[in-house]
């Protein structure tokens, strides 16, 4: 009961803001926070990768996206998909193209929290001068619940197929983190603001298990 009484306040449009966790796949590296690094010059935040698909439609089945060169996402749409589900796969793609293009973050339809989550995360990589390569896979896509004006977006993401590099050497790195190894789950609250757009609000931790 108290789990449930948790989800219902983090989807009520009126509730508090939640607080920040930094966004992150199962066991990666948490985000920068020191002031020297929030000063470093970096290059503009990414824009949204675009897909091969319309804007006002989704495809139905697998779709492989190129993200950025020797980077692609192959998205497993649920038949007659929910619109809502593109606010999640837009947010997959958009965060690897920042991280190939080692941009300073990415906040295309998100909310203040979920951008600094996601910016967190994407500064480790190029702090660290680190970028990706191969292909990430983002199955089992769903809406786990939904109000008016919010929802919970649930799906597995399995980055097997990834490997980090150098962004210099274009290298693969010597240890690669634990979630490149084995997929994971991810989920976001998402709410509809007053012009009628979805924004991911903020990432929220889950404990289902995906396989591949």
């Amino acid at each position: 009961m108290r789990r449930m009484a948790i989800l219902l306040a983090l989807l009520a449009v009126a509730g508090c803001g939640q607080p920040e966790r930094p966004y992150a796949p199962k066991e990666a590296p948490a985000p920068a926070t020191s002031s020297a690094a929030a000063k470093t010059e970096s290059p503009a935040p990414a824009e949204p990768a675009e897909d091969e698909t319309a804007e006002d439609e989704l495809p139905s089945g697998p779709q492989t996206v190129q993200v950025a060169e020797n980077l692609r996402a192959r998205i497993e749409w649920p038949t007659d998909p929910d619109p809502l589900l593109k606010v999640m796969v837009d947010q997959y793609v958009g965060t690897r193209k920042a991280v190939a293009e080692a941009a300073s973050g990415y906040g295309h339809n998100m909310e203040i929290q979920a951008e600094a989550q996601a910016t967190g995360w994407i500064r480790e990589f190029a702090e660290r001068d680190q970028s990706m390569r191969g292909i990430g896979r983002v199955y089992n896509l769903r809406v786990a619940s939904a109000r008016p004006k919010g929802a919970q977006i649930n799906a597995c993401i399995d980055e097997t197929g990834i490997r980090l590099i150098s962004a210099s050497t274009g290298k693969a790195v010597a240890r690669q983190p634990g979630w490149t190894r084995a997929p994971y789950p991810e989920s976001v609250i998402v709410h509809r603001g007053d012009d009628g757009v979805w924004r991911i609000r903020t990432y929220l931790d889950t404990a289902e298990r995906c396989t591949r």
